[in-house]
Protein backbone atom coordinates (compact mmCIF):
# COMPACT_ATOMS: atom_id res chain seq x y z
CA UNK A 1 0.00 0.00 0.00
CA UNK A 2 1.58 3.33 -1.05
CA UNK A 3 2.42 5.81 1.68
CA UNK A 4 0.78 9.23 1.78
CA UNK A 5 2.80 12.09 0.35
CA UNK A 6 4.52 14.37 2.85
CA UNK A 7 2.66 17.64 3.35
CA UNK A 8 4.05 21.09 2.67
CA UNK A 9 2.72 24.60 3.18
CA UNK A 10 3.71 26.79 0.23
CA UNK A 11 3.61 30.58 0.53
CA UNK A 12 1.88 31.68 -2.68
CA UNK A 13 1.65 35.34 -3.69
CA UNK A 14 0.60 34.64 -7.25
CA UNK A 15 3.90 35.96 -8.58
CA UNK A 16 6.60 34.37 -10.68
CA UNK A 17 8.80 33.18 -7.82
CA UNK A 18 6.16 31.67 -5.55
CA UNK A 19 4.53 29.90 -8.49
CA UNK A 20 7.87 28.35 -9.45
CA UNK A 21 8.35 27.24 -5.85
CA UNK A 22 4.93 25.56 -5.87
CA UNK A 23 5.95 23.66 -8.99
CA UNK A 24 9.20 22.60 -7.32
CA UNK A 25 7.37 21.42 -4.19
CA UNK A 26 5.05 19.27 -6.28
CA UNK A 27 7.95 17.94 -8.35
CA UNK A 28 9.64 16.91 -5.13
CA UNK A 29 6.65 14.81 -4.13
CA UNK A 30 4.87 17.03 -1.61
CA UNK A 31 1.14 17.27 -1.07
CA UNK A 32 0.82 21.05 -1.27
CA UNK A 33 -1.23 23.46 0.83
CA UNK A 34 -1.05 26.99 -0.55
CA UNK A 35 -1.16 30.04 1.72
CA UNK A 36 -1.68 33.59 0.47
CA UNK A 37 -2.09 36.85 2.35
CA UNK A 38 -4.34 39.84 2.05
CA UNK A 39 -2.29 42.23 4.15
CA UNK A 40 -3.30 45.66 2.93
CA UNK A 41 -1.06 45.57 -0.13
CA UNK A 42 -1.80 48.15 -2.81
CA UNK A 43 -1.39 45.43 -5.45
CA UNK A 44 -4.00 43.04 -4.06
CA UNK A 45 -4.68 42.04 -7.66
CA UNK A 46 -1.97 39.43 -7.04
CA UNK A 47 -4.50 37.41 -5.02
CA UNK A 48 -6.57 36.81 -8.15
CA UNK A 49 -3.44 35.36 -9.72
CA UNK A 50 -2.79 33.24 -6.62
CA UNK A 51 -6.26 31.72 -6.92
CA UNK A 52 -5.64 30.89 -10.59
CA UNK A 53 -2.25 29.37 -9.81
CA UNK A 54 -3.59 27.28 -6.93
CA UNK A 55 -6.41 25.96 -9.10
CA UNK A 56 -4.05 25.25 -12.00
CA UNK A 57 -1.76 23.20 -9.79
CA UNK A 58 -4.57 21.38 -8.02
CA UNK A 59 -3.29 22.09 -4.53
CA UNK A 60 -4.88 20.22 -1.65
CA UNK A 61 -6.14 23.45 -0.11
CA UNK A 62 -5.65 27.17 -0.73
CA UNK A 63 -6.23 29.67 2.04
CA UNK A 64 -6.09 33.46 1.91
CA UNK A 65 -5.23 34.82 5.35
CA UNK A 66 -6.30 38.38 6.14
CA UNK A 67 -3.96 40.72 7.98
CA UNK A 68 -3.69 44.49 8.26
CA UNK A 69 0.01 45.24 7.99
CA UNK A 70 -1.04 48.47 6.30
CA UNK A 71 -2.19 49.85 9.65
CA UNK A 72 1.49 50.19 10.57
CA UNK A 73 2.43 51.77 7.22
CA UNK A 74 6.23 51.71 6.81
CA UNK A 75 6.23 50.53 3.19
CA UNK A 76 5.29 51.79 -0.25
CA UNK A 77 3.50 48.47 -0.78
CA UNK A 78 0.92 49.33 1.87
CA UNK A 79 0.35 52.90 0.75
CA UNK A 80 3.12 54.70 2.64
CA UNK A 81 4.68 56.60 -0.24
CA UNK A 82 4.84 56.10 -3.98
CA UNK A 83 5.95 52.89 -5.66
CA UNK A 84 9.43 53.53 -7.17
CA UNK A 85 9.54 53.52 -10.97
CA UNK A 86 12.50 53.26 -13.34
CA UNK A 87 13.06 53.81 -17.04
CA UNK A 88 15.84 51.27 -17.50
CA UNK A 89 17.54 48.26 -15.93
CA UNK A 90 20.59 50.44 -15.27
CA UNK A 91 18.50 52.95 -13.35
CA UNK A 92 16.94 50.12 -11.37
CA UNK A 93 20.35 48.69 -10.43
CA UNK A 94 21.63 52.08 -9.35
CA UNK A 95 18.59 52.70 -7.18
CA UNK A 96 18.70 49.29 -5.49
CA UNK A 97 22.44 49.31 -4.83
CA UNK A 98 23.42 49.15 -1.15
CA UNK A 99 20.05 50.10 0.29
CA UNK A 100 16.79 48.57 1.43
CA UNK A 101 14.04 49.48 -1.06
CA UNK A 102 10.97 51.45 0.04
CA UNK A 103 8.89 48.43 -1.02
CA UNK A 104 10.28 46.42 1.90
CA UNK A 105 7.38 45.62 4.28
CA UNK A 106 8.65 45.51 7.89
CA UNK A 107 8.83 41.92 9.20
CA UNK A 108 6.58 40.65 6.39
CA UNK A 109 8.28 37.30 5.88
CA UNK A 110 8.54 36.77 9.63
CA UNK A 111 4.79 37.31 9.97
CA UNK A 112 4.00 35.14 6.94
CA UNK A 113 6.27 32.31 8.05
CA UNK A 114 4.78 32.37 11.54
CA UNK A 115 1.28 31.84 10.18
CA UNK A 116 2.56 29.18 7.79
CA UNK A 117 4.27 27.51 10.75
CA UNK A 118 1.02 27.42 12.73
CA UNK A 119 -0.86 25.88 9.82
CA UNK A 120 1.94 23.38 9.19
CA UNK A 121 1.78 22.24 12.80
CA UNK A 122 -2.00 21.82 12.65
CA UNK A 123 -1.90 19.67 9.50
CA UNK A 124 1.29 17.82 10.54
CA UNK A 125 3.35 19.23 7.68
CA UNK A 126 7.11 19.04 8.08
CA UNK A 127 7.94 21.45 5.27
CA UNK A 128 7.32 25.08 4.40
CA UNK A 129 8.27 26.44 0.98
CA UNK A 130 8.99 30.13 0.40
CA UNK A 131 10.13 31.92 -2.76
CA UNK A 132 12.71 34.28 -1.30
CA UNK A 133 15.67 35.21 -3.47
CA UNK A 134 18.92 36.82 -2.35
CA UNK A 135 20.48 37.58 -5.75
CA UNK A 136 18.08 39.68 -7.75
CA UNK A 137 16.58 41.36 -4.69
CA UNK A 138 19.25 41.32 -1.99
CA UNK A 139 17.97 44.57 -0.51
CA UNK A 140 15.31 42.75 1.51
CA UNK A 141 16.81 41.60 4.83
CA UNK A 142 14.25 38.80 5.23
CA UNK A 143 15.29 37.18 1.94
CA UNK A 144 18.80 36.24 3.08
CA UNK A 145 19.97 32.64 3.63
CA UNK A 146 21.01 33.40 7.21
CA UNK A 147 17.51 34.66 7.96
CA UNK A 148 15.88 31.47 6.66
CA UNK A 149 18.35 29.33 8.63
CA UNK A 150 17.70 31.29 11.82
CA UNK A 151 13.93 31.14 11.40
CA UNK A 152 14.02 27.38 10.84
CA UNK A 153 15.99 26.95 14.07
CA UNK A 154 13.48 29.09 15.96
CA UNK A 155 10.54 27.19 14.46
CA UNK A 156 11.85 23.91 15.79
CA UNK A 157 12.31 25.43 19.25
CA UNK A 158 8.94 27.19 19.37
CA UNK A 159 6.45 24.47 18.47
CA UNK A 160 5.02 21.40 20.13
CA UNK A 161 5.88 19.39 17.04
CA UNK A 162 9.48 20.56 17.16
CA UNK A 163 9.90 19.59 20.80
CA UNK A 164 8.03 16.27 20.79
CA UNK A 165 8.83 14.81 17.39
CA UNK A 166 12.06 13.49 15.99
CA UNK A 167 11.43 14.80 12.45
CA UNK A 168 12.27 18.48 12.26
CA UNK A 169 10.41 21.05 10.22
CA UNK A 170 12.40 22.25 7.22
CA UNK A 171 11.98 25.60 5.51
CA UNK A 172 12.73 25.19 1.83
CA UNK A 173 13.92 28.24 -0.13
CA UNK A 174 14.92 26.62 -3.45
CA UNK A 175 15.28 29.91 -5.33
CA UNK A 176 17.47 31.70 -2.83
CA UNK A 177 20.70 31.48 -4.84
CA UNK A 178 19.19 31.58 -8.33
CA UNK A 179 19.06 34.44 -10.79
CA UNK A 180 15.67 35.44 -12.16
CA UNK A 181 16.58 33.88 -15.51
CA UNK A 182 17.47 30.60 -13.80
CA UNK A 183 14.18 30.67 -11.90
CA UNK A 184 12.25 31.17 -15.12
CA UNK A 185 14.10 28.38 -16.94
CA UNK A 186 13.42 26.07 -14.01
CA UNK A 187 9.73 26.92 -14.06
CA UNK A 188 9.46 26.46 -17.81
CA UNK A 189 11.06 23.02 -17.48
CA UNK A 190 8.35 22.15 -14.94
CA UNK A 191 5.55 23.35 -17.17
CA UNK A 192 4.73 26.57 -15.31
CA UNK A 193 2.31 28.85 -17.17
CA UNK A 194 3.65 32.29 -16.31
CA UNK A 195 0.81 34.00 -18.16
CA UNK A 196 -1.45 33.48 -15.13
CA UNK A 197 1.05 34.98 -12.67
CA UNK A 198 1.21 38.60 -11.54
CA UNK A 199 4.28 40.45 -10.25
CA UNK A 200 3.57 44.17 -10.66
CA UNK A 201 3.55 46.40 -7.57
CA UNK A 202 1.48 49.15 -9.22
CA UNK A 203 -1.00 47.77 -11.78
CA UNK A 204 -2.70 50.13 -14.22
CA UNK A 205 -6.45 50.88 -13.97
CA UNK A 206 -6.85 48.19 -16.65
CA UNK A 207 -5.14 45.74 -14.27
CA UNK A 208 -2.07 45.44 -16.47
CA UNK A 209 1.55 45.41 -15.31
CA UNK A 210 3.07 48.90 -15.22
CA UNK A 211 6.39 47.69 -16.65
CA UNK A 212 8.44 50.17 -14.62
CA UNK A 213 8.31 49.16 -10.96
CA UNK A 214 11.15 47.16 -9.40
CA UNK A 215 9.26 43.89 -9.63
CA UNK A 216 8.23 44.39 -13.26
CA UNK A 217 11.75 45.25 -14.36
CA UNK A 218 13.36 42.35 -12.52
CA UNK A 219 10.85 40.02 -14.12
CA UNK A 220 11.26 41.48 -17.61
CA UNK A 221 15.05 41.29 -17.38
CA UNK A 222 14.80 37.69 -16.21
CA UNK A 223 12.80 36.70 -19.27
CA UNK A 224 15.14 38.65 -21.52
CA UNK A 225 18.22 36.94 -20.05
CA UNK A 226 16.49 33.58 -20.38
CA UNK A 227 15.93 34.31 -24.08
CA UNK A 228 12.16 34.31 -23.65
CA UNK A 229 9.22 36.70 -23.84
CA UNK A 230 7.13 37.21 -20.73
CA UNK A 231 3.71 35.76 -21.66
CA UNK A 232 2.02 38.07 -19.16
CA UNK A 233 3.21 41.07 -21.19
CA UNK A 234 1.68 39.93 -24.47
Amino acid sequence: MPQDKPKAVVLLSGGLDSTTVLAIAQRDGFDTYALSFSYGQTHELELDAAKKVAESFGVREHRIFKLDLGSFLGSALVGDGEIPKHDSFEELDADLKDKIPSTYVPARNTVFLSIALAWAEVISAKAIFIGVNALDYSGYPDCRPEYIKAYEKMANLATKAGVNESERLVIHAPLIDMTKAEIIRSGISLGVDYSITHSCYDPTPEQKACGRCDSCLLRLRGFEEAGLVDPASL
